[in-house]
């Protein structure tokens, strides 16, 4: 056996029972065994980037979402709005009047609103259907007085869209026909705590006195010194709305699919409703350009990684011109040349993406360690889901094998005679 046979022979250091085309691949990769190293690195370096940042963007996309949503739901249904129309006479080209004023909005309960929420209920889509009466009125404790905003809610229904119970810093989260909870702005700037009374009169008049059970905090300033949660009966009575609720709160499974399903919604049932995506537009612009630079990196560094590849299998075809050459004298097929480098092509791909995902994962770790907040607690959670490390090893080996393939069809298209002699 000549020496150029006996080092193309993949029988002397591998197992037999592998096929052909495997054990030349693998035997061409531990003869450039430096230039391995080298991609593999090269490889690791990206799929690590791609996950590091992909597990930080989503998680920090995730924590956004949950501080946003914390104190709302994902759709709100609301009464339409009243329009002044302009007065005609005989004549329908001639309007009576010659100014016609917006009229102010009264607050108005949707029409039917329990038919309403049962075919909100009904949609797969919906979690959570809540009546809600919303209001203004005045707070007065003493000499102290303090406009403040009033939700009137059914708490077994409401607290699964908005967990106050967590949000309680004193008392508990109790509400029947005699309780009102404030936020913690409030109650410094009227001087009162659990137990306390506090008298509430609408605009209209109308007033009620009810006992503090629970003091919250928003984690917004502005919204701890205006917003009031009492039953929805209460509600109902001092806003002058018996039986009727000014909104619907509805939560859904999914919630960047709550503009589509509020206008499923509107469709359905006719009444306006407005999603958390409409509401903040602005935020979910923010959120939807970080998606966007998340799936640029991506693509720059899946780039980078196949010239990488390619670059080293275009030299390893040259390399290797009289290894391929004798080969096909041997009576190898230009089929099983071509699937030789694609295979080289798939296992660089394979073997960076793998020691990248580790790579990737503990910098994450490392990042969430160093990275905390004043008090020492995690800045946010980020979880390392098993579909994203398979979903980075799959596109790490395609881009490997399609990377291979213009340096595959050129060794394949070597001629034997000039590939020997060269």
């Amino acid at each position: 056996m000549s020496a150029d046979t006996r080092s193309l022979n993949p029988a002397v250091v591998l197992p037999r029972w592998m096929p052909f085309e495997w054990l030349v691949a693998l035997r061409f990769l531990r003869e450039g065994r430096v230039q391995t190293a080298f991609i593999i690195g090269g490889v690791a370096i990206g799929v690590g980037v791609i996950v590091f940042m992909s597990a930080l963007l989503s998680g920090l996309q995730a924590n956004f979402v949950k501080r946003v949503l914390t104190g709302q739901a994902h759709i709100q249904l609301l009464p339409p709005k009243e329009v002044a129309r302009a007065l005609r006479g005989a004549d329908p080209q001639a309007i009576e009047g010659s100014i016609v004023q917006s009229p102010l909005q009264r607050l108005k309960s949707i029409d039917q609103w329990q038919s309403v929420a049962a075919q909100i209920k009904a949609l797969p889509e919906v979690s959570v259907v809540s009546p809600a009466v919303n209001g203004s009125a005045l707070v007065v404790r003493g000499d102290a007085s303090r406009a403040i905003s009033v939700v009137g809610i059914e708490p077994e229904l409401y607290f699964r869209i908005v967990p106050m119970p967590e949000k309680i810093v004193r008392g508990s989260a109790r509400l029947t026909v005699n309780d009102i909870l404030i936020g913690t702005e409030l109650a410094s700037d009227l001087g009162v705590s659990v137990g306390d009374k506090l008298r509430v009169t609408a605009a209209s008049g109308s007033a009620n006195t009810l006992t503090i059970t629970g003091i919250f905090d928003l984690g917004n300033k502005g919204a701890n010194a205006r917003t009031t949660l009492m039953a929805l009966r209460s509600a109902q009575s001092l806003l002058g709305l018996p039986g009727g609720v000014s909104a619907l709160d509805v939560t859904v499974h999914d919630v960047y699919a709550a503009e589509v399903v509020a206008r499923h919604i509107t469709a359905l049932t006719g009444v306006q409703a407005d999603s958390w995506i409409k509401t903040n537009e602005q935020f979910f612009t923010a959120v939807s350009a970080q998606t966007t630079a998340n799936t640029a990196i991506r693509v720059f560094v899946g780039l980078s990684v196949a010239f990488g590849i390619a670059s080293v299998l275009v030299v390893s075809v040259v390399q290797k011109s009289r290894e391929i050459g004798i080969l096909r004298a041997m009576g190898i097929t230009r089929g099983q040349i071509l699937r030789i480098f694609l295979l080289q092509g798939g296992l660089l791909g394979l073997g960076g993406a793998v020691v990248g995902s580790l790579l990737g994962s503990l910098g994450m770790v490392v990042w969430q360690q160093v990275q905390r907040n004043p008090d020492g607690t995690v800045m946010f959670a980020v979880s390392l889901e098993p579909l994203m490390f398979a979903t980075a090893l799959l596109l790490a080996t395609v881009t490997g094998l399609l990377a291979s393939f213009a340096p595959a069809m050129r060794a394949a298209r070597l001629d034997p005679v000039v590939a020997i002699r060269g």
